[in-house]
């Protein structure tokens, strides 16, 4: 007999992305896009994402270009980037807005790897919740009298498996983030 680990896998995969959007959020010593993606700018009275108000891109290793199309919403993306508190300054210019990311001190550096570290306790938490609830399916499955002791116990085997597989993943995008914070 064997078990359906799929919906786990697939749950598994959704916090991986999560985990590496939420990475992708944080900053880090260069300047990248990703950044202000939890930016909503108030444009003609509803709050969009940067992205739809604008084109953003990167001018060099420290500044971000955000040119809106509509030029009139300027003053709106340097309030909606400034009261987001990114750690960044702005500045308005006749093309737009640059965005600029100034040199991280160690202490800020800290703070970051701190919130990264945070990211991936709840990433695992996750992980650990959805291991949980395999659990209970295959208990339940076993006091049913679906499944034998020992395959029970083999199918826990597999899902401990799984779960140190993704757990390794989440470590190692983890390290990946804390290298590109700390260097």
């Amino acid at each position: 007999m064997v078990y359906d680990f799929t919906k786990f896998k697939n749950k598994a995969k959704e916090i991986e992305e999560w985990l590496k959007k939420e990475f992708g959020n944080l900053r880090t010593n260069r300047a990248t896009p990703t950044i202000l993606d939890g930016v909503k700018v108030e444009s003609y009275g509803a709050f969009l994402s940067l992205q739809e108000v604008a084109n953003i891109s990167t001018e060099d290793a420290r500044c971000i270009r955000i040119s809106p199309w509509d030029h009139s919403q300027t003053k709106g993306i340097e309030k909606a980037i400034v009261s987001a508190n990114l750690g960044v300054s702005v500045t308005v210019d006749d093309k737009g807005v640059r965005v600029i990311f100034p040199e991280l001190t160690g202490e800020r550096r800290t703070e970051i790897v701190k919130m990264a570290k945070a990211r991936l306790e709840e990433g695992k938490i996750n992980v650990r919740k959805h291991r949980d609830e395999v659990m209970k399916d295959l208990q339940a499955k076993e006091k049913a009298g679906g499944y034998g002791k020992d395959d029970i116990n083999r199918f826990k085997n597999d899902l401990q498996k799984l779960v140190d597989e993704i757990n390794k993943k989440l470590e190692e995008a983890f390290e990946k983030k804390e290298k590109e914070i700390t260097n």
